[in-house]
């Protein structure tokens, strides 16, 4: 089960979005060909993906940036550029252009922040822009919390894609990196549970003041938790088990 759109596109062209997933993209290809070496890959992360003992001991601060921009694969990249495209667009309208980036940079640095506190001496380097996009969801979650999102659910050969309100997709999400964390060895590699909490968190407490600026409970009343922004239009997609008639 996985979001793929919500149903408010943004009023405006998002170009930071366009141009962050555009970035994340063309970097992911400039050391494709590294995967096929993996110590060449190896030694590709250990310069610019985020190496808590590295940070420790006080170098290799510039990959809290770098490393927001690497994936470790074509599925890492692929969902985290469709929960940015999913949840970037609106949240770049409300705050604008430059803040948004801002915004994005920063929830990523407090991302890479929270893996080094829970992991301080692991020497396995984290790569990924979930952190950062976490931070939007975060925004998102308290801006428009009953912001219509369709979600595809896969049951091996039953297929439906559904409405379900945002804060219900991303509690879920925060609560499943929450306790992926409590549960799992941050220093072993992996998921970078805590990583995607803190910036999630960190996303929600940056998004206050502007919730507060736009009016804060008067902006929920006045938008009822959606985008305001019209919303779209998908062609219904219906898919069911085929039935057996009883004889």
């Amino acid at each position: 089960m996985f979001p793929i759109r919500d149903h408010n596109p943004s009023g405006r062209t998002p170009y930071v979005t366009y141009a962050l997933i555009v970035i994340n993209v063309v970097v992911f290809l400039s050391y494709l060909s590294l995967f096929s070496d993996t110590r060449a890959l190896n030694g590709f992360f250990a310069s610019y993906a985020l190496t808590p003992s590295q940070l420790l001991s006080g170098s290799g601060w510039e990959t809290i940036f770098t490393s927001m921009f690497l994936h470790g694969g074509f599925m890492h990249l692929a969902g985290n550029m469709l929960f940015l495209y999913i949840y970037g667009d609106n949240m770049e309208d409300e705050m604008g252009h430059v803040p948004f980036l801002i915004f994005y940079l920063l929830a990523g640095v407090a991302a890479g922040l929270a893996q080094v506190i829970s992991a301080p001496f692991s020497d396995v380097p984290m790569v990924g822009a979930s952190g950062a996009i976490a931070g939007v969801m975060g925004g998102y979650l308290l801006l428009f919390p009953k912001a219509r999102v369709d979600i595809l659910l896969i049951l091996i050969v039953y297929f439906r894609i559904f409405p379900i309100p945002a804060w219900i997709v991303l509690m879920l999400w925060f609560a499943m990196q929450f306790i992926g964390g409590v549960g799992a060895d941050p220093a072993a590699g992996g998921v970078a549970y805590w990583a995607h909490a803190g910036g999630f968190v960190a996303g929600l407490l940056m998004t206050v003041p502007l919730w507060r600026r736009l009016g804060g409970t008067r902006f929920w009343d006045r938008t009822d938790g959606h985008p305001p922004h019209p919303k779209a239009t998908y062609p219904t997609v219906r898919s069911s088990i085929p039935k057996v008639r009883r004889k």
